[in-house]
């Protein structure tokens, strides 16, 4: 990538740090200083990390990691579902750019043909009436090597997805750009029109899942989610709602 280049696109301050232990951390750990907004991009993570503390695999060069901070005056309780509305300001993006295909999975990835392409991981700090501190990261293969491992489940870089070469520079800068357009609807009207945009990318919309819930599994078909940002599964109980940190949606087969 192009620091320069990037400077001279990006409407907000932004570091590009080649290696970096995490660039959520980095954010998180500098958020006093931060105006809303900026951004930390890197090439390599040596402490990635995703969803519920899992290891996030990053190898140098081959995909992007991206983290904005984001100071939302609602404060931590309007936090909810926010993963959902990075989800569907990156799919959007694609399409803008021309790619086609990329699908939505409950709660926070970004999946090609059933196979994990994104992560999106947000972490919040706060207190109790005041603003909410918020860094959001995405991990995205690009171009990540078939010998690379520490992986459990099927996954597919960007250059799987679009037939003709693509710009990285190109990329960050549809991405901080619509994500700052999503935040800012997201803090004047919450999950509303985030809710009708989603289910139009849901990978699993219509199609039979199981949601793991520590030892419990619930099997049904995925039916989109709601206004609070819950996944709908119909079962033979009817349409019920499920949201939480510590679920996990996964095919019916799997």
């Amino acid at each position: 990538m192009s620091e320069k280049r990037l400077a001279q696109s990006v409407p907000t301050p932004f570091e590009l740090i080649p290696i970096i232990d995490s660039t959520n951390q980095y954010l998180l750990d500098k958020q006093e200083s931060l105006e809303s907004g900026s951004v930390c991009i890197s090439e390599y993570q040596a402490k990635g990390r995703g969803r519920r503390g899992r290891q996030w695999v990053s190898p140098f060069g081959s995909n992007l990691y991206l983290s904005m901070y984001w100071r939302l005056e609602a404060g931590m309780a309007a936090a909810m579902g926010l993963s959902l509305v990075v989800g569907v300001a990156i799919v959007e993006a694609l399409q803008e750019l021309g790619i086609e295909g990329v699908k939505l999975k409950w709660p926070n990835d970004l999946y090609y043909r059933d196979k994990k392409l994104a992560g999106i991981l947000v972490e919040m700090s706060g207190q109790a009436g005041g603003a909410a501190n918020l860094v959001i990261g995405m991990g995205m293969n690009l171009n990540m090597s078939e010998q690379v491992t520490g992986i459990d489940q099927p996954w597919t870089s960007l250059s799987e997805v679009v037939d003709t070469p693509f710009s990285r520079n190109d990329l960050v800068v549809a991405f901080i750009k619509a994500w700052q357009a999503a935040l800012e609807d997201y803090e004047l009207r919450g999950l509303h029109g985030f809710v009708e945009r989603w289910n139009q990318h849901d990978n699993f919309l219509g199609r039979e899942v199981k949601l793991i819930m520590g030892q419990r599994e619930i099997k049904g078909i995925v039916r989109g989610i709601d206004a609070t940002g819950a996944v709908l599964l119909e079962t033979e109980r009817g349409i019920e709602s499920y949201v939480g940190g510590e679920i996990s949606l996964r095919k019916a087969s799997d």
